[in-house]
């Protein structure tokens, strides 16, 4: 299928263009890329440029650049632009004013990419529904996935981040959502921030993006909530919508348990009755985020109690808290795999889900947690009294230390400069039954010690 023509990215960019297929796909990474994409070389890590002959001979329609490039055919299809960041934002704002359905867009300090799996599943459900495959919810994630939003769709989740003050406002302001949601305020980034107070504003800014008459959807729980509803009716936003477990809450968390299965149930009250979810996941944070997801549904105009089944098929990506059972010498172990991202509330969260686990022996597995600046210390130490629930705490980096020296003895598993020498320790420890969280920043490389429980021999 077509999603831009030579035409088309020719008016939406100011490029130039000479003869080209149709495009069929967008793309900035020759690794994942499909024939009929177009290849927009944006300077990164890497100089998009240096791989654009790559690009071309793995099938790209065209590539879109901003400089000459020796050594290519004269007729290669090249949409030549001023600016390669400039004209892939250019081509998203083209896609979203295009596009005639409905648009979420969700931010918040932690939730984010579950809340869009879950909406993908939810409105997935009701008609052809869009969402980024992973979480590109940057200054080139974003306009990515706007850029790759077939015209026809009904439903479109846009995922918005941020790691410093003033980047959600222009994003939000490009996805131009019908609805906005901010699924918690907490310490993630805070270190780049100054403060909670300075990271609610942040998110709040995400309403001054939406349509007329858009909706804002905001944790009720959060001691932030009454600023954040201020910024959205400041901003326009024609209701505003809380959810959570607070009594005030529109959208209401009943209840919320781990069943002994390892499904995570959730009972929502909202549009006059009550809804059962049950999710192949493990975690009460994936309850809270299947609260604000129905609350967006439903702040779309959509009956979310008719979809709510939907999440029934939903189940976190890799590394984000999946349980599967690990071969252990004399029987199995039940590892958690959340390696892919730590913030303080989501560590939180997680230590309190392994404490609700039943089964053998509960082992908490941490790596330090980053950008939290001045606050790292005291952020790390707090983690204590969820920490000391589990059975035995392993911890790997010099923050994490903080967090081990506080821990009674008996709780103590092993402390290690970094997750390549804690793997082995965990490996050898672990015993039939038990229950193993691993959980830490991604430049913690907790990977390393999933990767070692996973490929212990039976």
């Amino acid at each position: 299928m077509s999603l831009w023509t030579a035409a088309a990215l020719r008016q939406a960019t100011g490029g130039s263009l000479g003869s080209a297929l149709p495009v069929s796909g967008v793309s900035i990474d020759t690794r994942t890329l499909a024939p009929g994409d177009l290849f927009v070389a944006l300077r990164d890590v890497r100089d998009g440029h240096d791989f654009v002959a790559e690009a071309l001979a793995r099938g790209a329609a065209a590539a879109m650049v901003d400089r000459d490039l020796p050594g290519l055919a004269p007729d290669a299809p090249l949409l030549r632009v001023a600016d390669t960041l400039e004209g892939l934002r250019a081509l998203g704002a083209a896609g979203r004013a295009r596009c005639a359905g409905r648009i979420a867009a969700v931010t918040g300090s932690v939730g984010k990419t579950g809340t869009k799996e879950m909406l993908r599943l939810l409105l997935g459900s009701l008609g052809p529904t869009h969402a980024a495959v992973a979480s590109y919810n940057n200054h080139w994630g974003v306009p990515l996935t706007l850029a790759r939003m077939p015209a026809g769709t009904a439903f479109a989740v846009i995922e918005i981040g941020m790691n410093n003050p003033g980047e959600i406002l222009p994003l939000s302001r490009l996805a131009r959502p019908h609805v906005s949601a901010v699924t918690a305020i907490g310490e993630a980034h805070i270190g780049h921030m100054g403060g909670l107070e300075a990271v609610a504003e942040e998110k709040g800014s995400i309403a001054a993006g939406l349509e007329p008459g858009g909706v804002a959807v905001l944790p009720r729980d959060s001691a932030f909530f009454d600023r954040l509803a201020a910024l959205a009716r400041a901003a326009g936003a024609a209701r505003v919508i809380g959810f959570g477990e607070h009594p005030a809450a529109e959208v209401r968390l009943a209840e919320a348990g781990i069943l002994r299965d390892g499904r995570t149930r959730a009972l929502v009250a909202l549009g006059g009755g009550r809804v059962e979810v049950i999710m192949p996941a493990m975690g009460l944070h994936h309850a809270a985020n299947a609260c604000c997801a129905l609350a967006v549904v439903q702040a779309l105009g959509l009956d979310a109690r008719r979809v709510a089944p939907a999440l029934a098929a939903y189940a976190p990506g890799a590394g984000r808290g999946a349980p599967r059972e690990i071969a252990v010498p004399g029987g199995t172990a039940l590892l958690i795999d959340e390696s892919y991202n730590a913030a303080p509330p989501a560590m939180r969260a997680a230590l309190r889900t392994l404490a609700l686990r039943p089964g053998g022996r509960r082992i908490a597995v941490l790596g330090d947690m980053r950008e939290l600046g001045e606050f790292s210390a005291a952020l790390h130490a707090g983690l204590a009294p969820e920490a000391g629930k589990a059975d035995l705490v392993f911890c790997c980096g010099p923050e994490m230390a903080r967090l081990y020296a506080l821990l009674p003895p008996a709780r103590r598993g092993a402390h290690a400069a970094d997750s390549a020498a804690l793997a082995p320790i965990v490996r050898e420890a672990l015993r039939p039954d038990d229950v193993v969280l691993v959980k830490g920043a991604l430049g913690s490389r907790m990977a390393l010690v999933v990767r070692a429980l996973t490929e212990l021999p039976t």
